[in-house]
Order: structure tokens, then C-alpha cells, then sequence
């Protein structure tokens, strides 16, 4: 495989935690007093996928395909974005090879939740489990993480022509 045939993408995102939201990590409905602001559902885990996966391609970014300017988007579950994504990305013979991402929390602990979100992502990018990881990192108590002021998350993907 020569290096034409891979790209590589990275994804990252953050969104304010805030009451009366549910909060969504991974497609999953997560058990917590708080939830991510954003336009759409905020899900801050797949709008970082969906970010490494078009800039894998060269397709610029999520802000670009769903801007939250646009009211279509509004409330909007974040699968849609990401299955999109993945439409064209499939569309112009580019396949997911693996997925890595970690989701920045101090609460709630992610632990519990981890195999689900695993498993959603998958469904979603009609990939084997074995072919995405999920990790969840604390803030240690410092900076917005750490102070329960947002949630981050990261991802990074491998694409392979198909």
C-alpha cells in the first residue's frame, strides 16, 4: 500500500456543559444532571469523528457541511452529520480502516458507558467493534474539563482507498 492509498484525520471538539440538555456522548444517552449547548444535539464525540473523518478525505470540516447558521441543523441528532460524512467519503472510494478517540470529562465517569459507545460508533460507520477504540480521560480538576464547565473530545482516523 503506498501512501497515497491512506489518509490520515483528526478530529477535535469542545461544548459548554449547561442544565436542561441531555447529554449525548457516541450516540449514547449518558445519565447526567448536565448537558452539552450547541445547535444541534452537541454530541461533542461524534462532531469530533465527523471532523476527522472529512478531513481524512480533504473535505474541509463539520462547521463547513452543517453550520450552525443553518437551521435544517437545529437540534439535529450528530449521526446524521457523521453518517453524511461518511456517504461521501465512501462515495469518493475511501474506507475506515480504525478510529481512536478520547472523550475529556471529569464527570460524569465514562467507564460504565464505554462498550456502548463503542458499539454505536461502530453501527454507525458499519465497521467492526475491533476497528474503533474509546477512551475517557478526567481534567484532573483543572481548566474547563477539570471544573465542569465543558467536555472535549478527540479523534483520529485511518482511511484506506477501497
Amino acid at each position: 500500500m503506498t501512501a497515497s492509498e491512506m489518509r490520515v484525520g483528526m478530529g477535535h471538539d469542545r461544548h459548554r456543559l449547561v442544565t436542561g440538555r441531555p447529554l449525548i456522548l457516541g450516540g449514547v444517552v449518558i445519565d447526567f444532571e448536565l448537558g452539552l449547548d450547541g445547535h444541534s444535539d452537541a454530541d461533542v464525540l461524534l462532531h469530533a469523528v465527523t471532523d476527522a473523518i472529512l478531513g481524512a478525505a480533504g473535505l474541509g470540516d463539520i462547521g463547513e457541511w452543517f453550520p450552525n447558521t443553518d437551521r435544517q441543523w437545529e437540534n439535529a441528532a450528530s449521526a446524521v452529520f457523521l453518517q453524511k460524512a461518511i456517504e461521501e467519503v465512501r462515495r469518493q472510494g475511501w474506507e475506515i480502516a480504525n478510529l481512536d478517540c478520547t472523550v475529556h470529562a471529569e464527570l460524569p465517569k465514562l467507564s460504565p458507558y464505554k462498550q456502548e459507545i463503542t458499539a454505536q460508533i461502530a453501527r454507525l460507520l458499519e465497521i467492526g467493534e475491533e476497528r474503533v477504540n474509546v477512551k475517557a480521560k478526567t481534567g484532573e480538576k483543572v481548566g474547563p474539563i477539570g471544573r465542569l464547565e465543558a467536555i472535549d473530545a478527540d479523534a483520529i482516523v485511518l482511511l484506506v482507498r477501497s
